[in-house]
């Protein structure tokens, strides 16, 4: 399928997806809302997809929200109940772009060059590993526009990074140094160029790709429901989760693959329509 914000290649078990309008510095435009969470389910319903490395081309990564996305548009009023009900809607539909990134069955890897700013911080967080370049950066950039966040950076991020760094970025909107979000475990490492980045994320992809793509999946749904809930309910969940997903036989081929130091062979994620 053509898309106009993004770039998809498929390799073996890995999907590239690439931000795709450096002339605008990758702004988040109406089309690209609708369409990245359309891009996931076409590579969930073809059920290939073992993981994904999202980048982007240009000098930087995104520019973060479109502000044409609001231009004209009904919903950017607040003045009656009905309008504030329009907004909230409009924000859910938001809310879901990203969240179809966090909730594939298959990892997300950013990977990151340049600016990544405002909405492109929701993005990233929605990920579960980021690598970015040295010189790449990160900024909240809401608050420079009189607003919070509301896509995701306010919900993800403090899990993933101390408290009190966050609150720093989110009411300053300082920019946040690649090399600095490393050393807090927000980016998981940084690379001179944009080559060696894209070199070691696809690396990175490659090593996960070579997994059981069932185990990946639950284990990427393990870690997120264990973030969210008390140690006692994410036990809970494994103990009902595990006995689903466990396969004697698999495990037996990885043990004797591993002996004769082979890779084992999984079968693809079943298609995921609808």
């Amino acid at each position: 399928m053509a898309w106009e914000c993004f770039d998809v290649k498929r390799e073996g078990g890995i999907a590239h997806v690439v931000l795709n309008r450096p002339a605008t510095m990758n702004a988040m435009n109406l089309a690209f809302w609708r369409e990245l969470p359309q891009v996931v389910r076409q590579l969930e319903s073809e059920g290939g997809t073992r993981v994904a490395v999202l980048s982007s081309t240009g000098k930087h990564f995104t520019a973060g929200m479109d502000l044409s996305v609001f231009s004209g548009s009904e919903v950017a009023g607040t003045a009656t109940a009905i309008d504030r009900e329009k907004f909230r809607l409009k924000l859910v539909e938001l809310q879901q772009t990203f969240l179809a990134l966090a909730n594939a069955r298959f990892p997300v890897i950013a990977a990151v060059h340049g600016g990544c700013i405002g909405g492109g911080v929701d993005m990233v967080s929605a990920c579960c590993l980021r690598y970015a370049t040295r010189d790449a950066f990160f900024s909240i950039q809401e608050i420079h526009l009189a607003m919070m966040a509301d896509v995701g950076t306010l919900n993800r991020m403090p899990k993933a990074m101390p408290e009190a760094i966050v609150r720093e970025l989110a009411y300053t909107g300082e920019r946040l140094p690649a090399e600095r979000a490393e050393r807090l475990g927000w980016v998981n490492g940084t690379f001179a160029t944009q080559a060696e980045l894209l070199e070691a994320a696809t690396a990175v992809a490659r090593k996960i790709a070579d997994k059981n793509p069932v185990a990946i999946a639950a284990t990427k749904e393990m870690i997120s429901y264990t973030r969210d809930h008390s140690v006692a309910e994410s036990y809970a969940y494994l103990n009902a989760r595990q006995p689903g997903l466990f396969d004697i036989d698999a495990v037996r081929a990885a043990a004797v693959a591993s002996r004769k130091g082979e890779s084992p062979k999984y079968d693809d994620l079943p298609s995921a329509k609808g």
